[in-house]
């Protein structure tokens, strides 16, 4: 039995006949991600490799061999705001499948990024959290935001998580402009309270219901009103909901720019 060997983007084209024997006793080094097309009588069987290292002394292919799956980075940005439940990851990651986001959530548990425990009485339920080298990718979140804010092609009109979007203003806040603020944030399900200072942006999942500064809405809604060019006083009407002084919420709401 003979077995294809098609390169990562290569296509049929880009191919290497082999014995059918090397591929299944693994002792084939497969390209990353590569896809075995095994022909035997006639049928043609797929078999994607498990191999998950580019197999490169370089760091930042090391790096990619822990988080450079797809939705890996995205799993860490929903557990970066604190531990959750694997239902509001799934809310989260509305794209994801749960036999992937389960694949994913193991892969990063292996590389150390990852932990899971279990919440106490009367809870009782299972949550996962970053660990320090987890948390320790903000950095790289972080400027993604930046470089991808430059490039073309964005739409905000997707689908955009409330922890997305409270990453999202965390990185692009302005803070050598930042005033004092307490800002209670409920987006959906999920409350957020901001605090700025000069220099200094502050967010956290909670409640603060004597936050002078409060807004409510969708996530998608709240990322127009923080990031569109209509002021504040026109969303309130509306499109969000805002409780405060409307001078104070305008000066918050315009530490935010995506360029």
């Amino acid at each position: 039995m003979r077995a294809i060997i098609v390169a990562p983007g290569g296509g049929y084209g880009n191919h290497e006949a082999v014995d059918i024997g090397h591929v299944l006793s693994s002792s084939l080094a497969l390209p990353r991600l590569a896809l075995v097309v095994i022909k035997s009588n006639q049928k043609l069987y797929e078999v994607t490799s498990t191999r998950r290292s580019y197999n490169e002394g370089c760091i930042a292919a090391h790096a990619l061999d822990l988080v450079g799956d797809r939705w890996a980075l995205l799993v860490v940005r929903e557990l970066m705001l604190g531990a959750r439940r694997f239902s509001a990851l799934r809310e989260g990651l509305p794209g994801i499948s749960a036999n992937v986001l389960t694949q994913r959530l193991e892969g990063l548990e292996a590389a150390g990024l990852v932990s899971r425990a279990i919440l106490p009485d009367p809870a009782r339920v299972q949550v996962y959290a970053l660990t320090d080298a987890g948390l320790g990718l903000w950095p790289v979140l972080r400027a993604l935001c930046h470089w991808g804010a430059a490039q073309p092609g964005h739409d905000p009109r997707q689908f955009i998580s409330p922890t997305a979007l409270m990453l999202s203003m965390r990185a692009m806040c302005a803070r050598d402009r930042a005033g004092a603020h307490v800002v209670q944030m409920q987006l959906g399900a999920d409350r957020f309270i901001i605090r700025t200072a000069p220099g200094a942006y502050r967010v956290a999942r909670g409640d603060s219901p004597a936050a002078p500064l409060r807004f409510t809405g969708q996530a998608n809604a709240m990322a127009a009103a923080i990031y569109g060019p209509r002021p504040l006083a026109e969303c309130a009407q509306g499109l969000i909901g805002f409780e405060g002084d409307l001078a104070e919420g305008q000066a918050f709401v315009d530490l935010f720019r995506l360029r």
